[in-house]
């Protein structure tokens, strides 16, 4: 049987290559995204009231009407600007599918998608999947910023989305309310779709504001934007998120979303909903993982590797040149095995592999287990 594939190029990803290679050596595993402390009790026991109660069958596709209005009332309350609950929201099963689906509901063959490099490996993917054609731009190291006259260039008529990340991972760099205005410049009178990733939105350090494109309005009459409770409340494995968006644009994301999962967990859908009657519940965050970046800095110091500034997300970048000119896939393989610490390498989050002898560490862990990959690290 002849099978053509529509990823010949695509393999098993690099965070599950590096999470087993960190089983097999036993080694502190800062390469996976992912919480290894457990969510509010508060939280848990209001899935177990709900389970209990009898919400275990079908949500509405867009999802449960209670949790809906607290998001939108949370999006006023933060960004100034209430959508419909009836019309311009959809919980998804994660902001994974959420980004799926709102690039396969309007992406065709041969229509043109600029996604901001180093970009999360599950974009450019959907796009091939739909036919359509990945234009890289390339964010400016060290900082990672947008040079909005080059990003200008890349523009074309077949140009049908542009996709961001703001907080940024896997670089933990921001966009600033000049980069979305310049955004809203550079689509103003167009048919391109902005596609926000914005998963990390509570997780802005050093006093900083996130950007989100509900911020103006413009931008928003044009886009959907991702999120993830998951990231929020530390239950990565529930796999739920939502997508906001106008009603043009929603009513054509949810013709995809009923016929992909249709709806997702009924009871955890109505926990988070009372459980974000209390905003400091999210609000909190920020601090929080400052704290646990400043934490992880600090256990750094004395070590060769040089940290990138982090504004944002729950990943700090490290400059490893001069420790080594190895290969970052090479080095980070190596830290692993040798010295007992697993990360990302960054040029995996490159169309073209550029290697710029960086790796991503993921600082959303236990003060007991950062002290200790700080320790391992330090002998590097």
């Amino acid at each position: 049987m002849k099978i053509t594939s529509k990823l010949p190029n695509v393999g098993t990803t690099i965070f599950t290559v590096m999470s087993l290679l960190s089983k097999e050596h036993q080694a502190i595993n800062l390469a996976q995204g992912f919480p290894n402390f457990d969510c509010s009790p508060k939280l848990q026991d209001l899935v177990h009231h709900y389970t209990k109660k009898g919400f275990n069958q079908y949500a509405p596709m867009a999802g449960d009407l209670k949790l809906r209005q607290e998001l939108c009332k949370k999006s006023e309350r933060l960004y100034g600007l209430r959508p419909d609950p009836n019309s311009e929201i959809t919980i998804t099963a994660g902001a994974t599918q959420a980004l799926y689906t709102a690039i396969s509901a309007f992406i065709k063959t041969d229509d043109e998608v600029i996604l901001l490099e180093p970009a999360y490996d599950s974009y450019a993917p959907v796009v091939e999947i739909c036919g359509g054609k990945v234009v890289p731009y390339t964010l400016k190291a060290p900082d990672y910023t947008v040079d909005w006259e080059k990003m200008r260039q890349l523009v074309s008529p077949r140009t049908k989305m542009i996709i961001i990340n703001t907080p940024h991972n896997p670089t933990g760099s921001i966009l600033t309310a000049s980069d979305m205005e310049q955004l809203q410049t550079l689509t103003r009178d167009t048919d391109i779709i902005v596609l926000s990733d914005e998963v990390y939105e509570h997780l802005v350090f050093d006093g900083e504001a996130h950007q989100s494109v509900l911020r103006f309005p413009e931008l928003w009459q044009r886009s959907l934007v991702t999120y993830s409770f998951g990231k929020t409340f530390h239950v990565t494995g529930w796999k739920l998120g939502y997508c906001l968006g106008p009603a043009p644009l929603m009513k054509e994301f949810q013709k995809v979303h009923q016929f992909n999962v249709f709806s997702v967990s009924h009871p955890q859908q109505r926990a988070i909903a009372d459980f974000m009657e209390s905003p400091e519940e999210y609000l909190s965050l920020a601090n929080f993982f400052q704290q646990k970046r400043d934490f992880f800095l600090k256990t750094m110091e004395g070590s060769r590797f040089r940290p990138i500034p982090c504004k944002g997300t729950y990943f700090q970048l490290f400059d490893y040149s001069a420790i080594s000119q190895e290969k970052d896939t090479d080095f980070a393989r190596r830290m692993t095995a040798e010295y007992g610490v697993a990360a990302i390498p960054i040029s995996v989050f490159y169309s073209d592999g550029r290697d710029d002898r960086v790796v991503r560490l993921c600082f959303a862990k236990t003060e007991e287990v950062l002290e200790e990959a700080g320790k391992l690290l330090r002998e590097v």
